[in-house]
């Protein structure tokens, strides 16, 4: 006799929606007294729902420290899961409350990456996806995803962070770029020596692990005695503008600059150039699928194609 199976109903599997919603906030916020006010209760209320959770499940979810709690391994299990489900309950939630069939994704990345490489390609992710739309924020530093409204993330490293997941984009390349006018009135150099006496256009970094023109110098194996700078920017994306208008040599990333030299406002100077080992990588947030639309963007990112 074939036996019966017996499925458990989700109220005897999960016995309370709420202390998951209040655990969602205290993870992602690493705060119980955030999280209340997030939730409109009081910090005793969500602490009884996170006790009722470890008592139901036996397990301790969070770490309780002097001023700070964090995530045991449970925790951070129960948390990935939780987070995602949320995410796709919010998202047909807003589609259907809206009536739209329009998605929108919220993509973080740094003012270069954001105005050289998804600015000139945006009309072409229309045509690709014609329902996705993009609300673009822009981060000077590394932010931890878990505590932002972002579904996905340009960063430039190791590829290794413990708050999502990561896809390679591409690798970089750095060498020294100038427009055309300012390399008709300048000799081209010779050699690093010569590169060295030239106006060069410098600017802090933006992304942990970018490099100056001391740190570029050291990576081809030159160490100038001096550095002749005539302009500083904080941004880097001043520092390609000032080259392009023939102020003199900045750093070219190239993958910042490809349009850029494709269309002749700027050209590479010399034949030097550093490879670092780092490189651009996608992050999804731990809690945030690898959905279909999530991959047509990557693949959309990672498009090399020139912008005339």
């Amino acid at each position: 006799m074939r036996a019966t199976k017996v499925t458990k109903g989700y109220r005897r599997i999960v016995p309370s929606l709420t202390a998951l919603v209040e655990f969602e906030a205290v993870a992602r916020l690493s705060s119980f007294t955030l999280a209340a006010t997030e939730l409109g209760v009081t910090q005793a209320a969500v602490s009884r729902q996170v006790r009722f959770l470890e008592e139901t499940l036996n397990v301790r979810l969070f770490h309780r420290m002097h001023r700070s709690i964090a995530l045991t391994k449970e925790g951070q299990a129960l948390y990935l899961v939780v987070a995602e489900s949320m995410q796709k309950i919010a998202g047909v939630f807003d589609r259907l409350s809206t009536g739209s069939e329009q998605q929108e994704l919220v993509l973080a990345s740094t003012a270069p990456f954001a105005q050289f490489r998804l600015m000139p390609r945006l009309p072409n992710l229309k045509r690709l996806d014609p329902p996705l739309q993009l609300r673009l924020t822009t981060q000077m530093f590394t932010a931890d995803l878990r505590h932002v409204e972002v579904d996905v993330a340009v960063r430039y490293g190791d590829g290794k962070w413990g708050d999502g997941t990561s896809t390679l984009l591409f690798d970089e390349e750095v060498f020294p770029v100038c427009s055309p006018a300012f390399l008709a009135e300048n000799k081209t150099p010779e050699s690093l020596q010569d590169l060295a006496t030239l106006p060069l256009i410098d600017s802090d970094s933006t992304y942990e692990g970018w490099m100056g023109w001391e740190g570029w110098f050291r990576s081809v194996g030159y160490r100038p005695a001096r550095l002749n700078y005539v302009l500083r920017c904080s941004l880097y994306t001043d520092a390609v503008q000032a080259a392009r208008f023939g102020q003199g040599v900045a750093l070219g990333w190239s993958r910042m600059v490809h349009d850029l030299l494709a269309k002749g406002e700027l050209v590479r100077l010399t034949d030097a150039s550093s490879k670092p080992t780092d490189a651009y990588f996608v992050i999804v947030p731990h809690g945030r699928s690898i959905t279909p639309v999530v991959t047509r963007l990557i693949d959309w990112l990672r498009e090399d194609v020139a912008i005339r």
